[in-house]
Parts: structure tokens; sequence; C-alpha cells
């Protein structure tokens, strides 16, 4: 009895009840994550290549796998209560050193191990805290636990090809051969990952609160596009010159395009997705979840790391002095930017038509605008270019409030009403404090 004590000291884990919202530990949490993104921007912006980009979107897939089980452990028991925090800020630690890591993990392999090496063990760690727990708290649950333990081998295999990722180029003289090797491993990792999510299915799963699992990704997605904004104003070097009016009109530009890409996932589609999942019931719900969420979220982030590298490389130019206003970007910078918001719309219609059955045409048509810009865009000044974009991306939005103007205000009406019926409960519940005997500032009286 004497091990568990530690337990008794802090609390036991609490399941997430229907209903429940995220708590303040989860977004402490999420403040990792930032870094982790944060940090694959910064790596692959160094010297954008086609090998560095696909080496930051294999990156990116095996660390939004890593956040996927952590929103499944996250949807089954509170990460802030008990002696859970204290299992999580191992986590935490692990993917803080994975996430300083990342930029070795595809580096000359001969060079040394320690820094993939680093990447796979900080990883083990991380899974490792999330099934630990996971199997503590559904071990009353016989079925959710065989499905966990189905997970297993994923967990495991995955674990061992990092390490063979980060161990077998080092014997390869061939540096073309290593690198292929490594990128192969890598890439079976992601494979192996999103191929066992589908494979498993949704049998022995459950999301008891769909405003939990919502409201989680639609932070984490927030995270993101906030984390575009530091990229673009700590890349491009505008702390590290006296402002000028282009790069100051670049930075606007940055916010706008950005807030209208913001508004085309918030305004509409989220609030409505997430009325669908909560009524969606049983193995549909779990399915939905998974495929609107922990699938077709990831696109959506990668557009935002995509756009966020061109946009950085543009207005980096932009800013330079140096650099003659009217002249067209140099390198990848606009098919980065156009097309990291074209991944961005294509992943945002994916989960539209997976949660609500329906694809808007105007987001088929601003999809074929970027295409279309960015040919044009290449030959335009970057201020231009710039400019271009974010027209196209602020008249989908006017177009989307014009349009469907009537839907929109019903969609609202019905989430202002839910909103407000459960701040009137809340405020029911607390008016007990006042007839315990309490003053207005809590003392007794």
């Amino acid at each position: 009895m004497g091990r568990w004590r530690w337990r008794r000291w802090l609390g036991p884990a609490v399941s997430v009840a229907p209903g429940a919202r995220v708590d303040r530990f989860e977004v402490f949490f999420d403040l990792v994550f930032v870094f982790s993104f944060f940090i694959i921007t910064r790596a692959t912006a160094v010297q954008i290549t086609g090998s560095a980009l696909l080496h930051g979107m294999l990156v990116l897939a095996v660390l939004w796998w890593t956040w996927v089980v952590h929103s499944v452990v996250a949807t089954r028991v509170r990460l802030g209560h008990g002696f859970v925090p204290v299992l999580m800020v191992v986590g935490m630690a692990a993917l803080f050193c994975f996430a300083l890591s990342l930029p070795q993990a595809f580096r000359d392999p001969r060079g040394g191990a320690a820094g993939p090496v680093v990447v796979a063990v900080s990883y083990v760690v991380i899974r490792a805290v999330h099934f630990i727990l996971y199997l503590h708290v559904v071990q009353d649950s016989p079925d959710e636990r065989r499905q966990t333990l189905r997970f297993a081998p994923e967990m495991t295999l995955s674990t061992l090809l990092l390490l063979a990722a980060a161990l077998i180029p080092t014997w390869i003289d061939d540096l073309g051969v290593a690198g292929m090797v490594r990128d192969g491993l890598w890439l079976t990792v992601v494979v192996l990952q999103y191929s066992t999510g589908l494979i498993g299915g949704a049998k022995g799963w459950a999301v008891a609160s769909a405003e939990h699992w919502t409201e989680r990704y639609e932070l984490i997605l927030i995270i993101a596009l906030g984390e575009s904004v530091i990229s673009v104003g700590v890349g491009s070097n505008l702390l590290g010159q006296p402002p000028t009016w282009p790069a100051v009109a670049a930075a606007v530009l940055g916010i706008f395009f950005t807030a209208a890409l913001w508004w085309a996932h918030y305004d509409v589609i989220g609030p409505a997705a997430r009325i669908a999942l909560h009524a969606t019931q049983g193995l549909s719900r779990v399915g939905m979840a998974r495929d609107a969420y922990a699938y077709f979220f990831l696109p959506m982030i990668a557009g935002i790391i995509l756009f966020a590298l061109g946009a950085e490389g543009i207005v980096h130019e932009i800013a330079n002095p140096s650099v003659p206003i009217h002249e067209p970007p140099h390198g990848p910078g606009v098919p980065l930017l156009f097309g990291g918001v074209i991944c961005y719309l294509c992943g945002n219609m994916l989960f539209q038509w997976r949660t609500l059955g329906t694809l808007s045409w105007t987001r088929v048509g601003a999809v074929l605008a970027l295409a279309a810009g960015i040919p044009i865009g290449s030959h335009l000044p970057g201020l231009a270019a710039l400019t271009l974009l974010t027209a196209i991306c602020v008249a989908l939005v006017v177009l989307e409030v014009v349009i469907m103007a009537d839907a929109r205000h019903a969609l609202h009406e019905v989430v202002f009403q839910e909103r407000t019926t459960h701040e009137a409960r809340e405020a029911e519940w607390r008016a007990r404090w006042h007839e315990d005997g309490t003053d207005d500032r809590g003392t007794s009286t």
C-alpha cells in the first residue's frame, strides 16, 4: 500500500464528464506544442529545399500523431486533477527534448546519432506516459483496455523505426543512400501510425465530451495560426531594423490574411461542426471525431506552417532596404505562401465534408484562384503578391458572409442561446455560495 501513498496525497485520476471543457493544464501543455511548431518552421526556414520541406512534414506528421494520442487521453481523464499532472509534466519534458532535437533529426549522419537518438527516446517517453495513464484509467473497462492494448504494437514498432532511423544511417558510407534509408524509415513510421488509426476502427473507443474534443482541437489550430504570426515576425527580421512603409504594409497584410483564414473556419464551419459532433452518438461520433479532427486538421496545420515559411521569405525581402521594392520575390516564397493557403483550405473543406456533409463552392473557387495566383504572384513584386493573396482570402470571407447571411445568423443565434443558457445555469449553481452565508467578498456573514 505504501507505494500508492503518493496517489492518495495528490488525489485519484478524474474521468472527463459529458459537457466538460478544456482545463488550464491542457493549455499549459500546449505551450510545448507551440514551441514544437516554431522549431519545425525555423529548422525548415534555414534552407528551404524539397528535402527540407519533406523532412519538416514528416516531423510534423509524427508530432501531430503524438498530439492525437494526447487528445485521446485528455478526452478520457482530466489532465489537471489528482496525480495526473505529475505524469504529464514528465511527458512535457520529453516533448520539449523532442522539439529541441528536431533540427538534428535529419542532419548529416556523419555528425553522430546523438540528436536523432534523443528524438527517438523522447518519443518513447511521451508515448509511454500516455499509454500507462490510459491503461490505468480504463482498467475497469475491458473493451477499452483491449482496444488500447491493440495499439501497443504501433507504439513499439514506431519507436524501433525511429531508433533505426537514428542509428542505421551512421553505418552507411554513401550519404545519398543513408539519407534515403533514414527518410524511408520516417515515412514508414508515419504510414504505420495513421494506418493503425484507421484499421483499429472506432469500436472500443468513446468521446465522452464532444465539447471537450472540439474545443481541444480548435485551440491548437488557433495556437498554430498565432505561431505563424510569430514566425513571420521573427524570421523576417522585422525586429532587427528600423521600420519602413513597405515593411509595415507587409506586416498589416500578413495579419489581414491570417485573420481571414481564422474567419474561414471559426465563423461558421467550426461552430456548425461542433454541433454536428454533439448530435452524433456512439461509434458514429468516434468516427467523425477521428476523421474530421485527428486526420483532417493535419493538412490545415501543415498549410499554416507552409504559408508562414512563404510569408517569412517574402516579408524579409520587402523589409530589406537593399532589395528593390519593385523586384519579384526570390526563391520558393510565392509557391509556399499560396500553396500553404491552398493546403489549409483543402483540409478545411475535407473537415466540412466529413462533419456537415457539404462543400462550399466559394472555397473551391478560392482554391482555384489561389492556384492561378501562383504564376502571377511569382512575377509581381513581393508586396503586390501579398496583396493578391490577401485580396483572395478577404474576398472569400466577404462572399460567404453575404451569401450565407441567413444560415450564419441562425447558427450564431443557436450558439448564443446555448452559451447564455449554460452561463445562467452556472450562475444559478454559484448562487449557492451566497445562500450558504457568504457576502459579496466571499467572507462569512
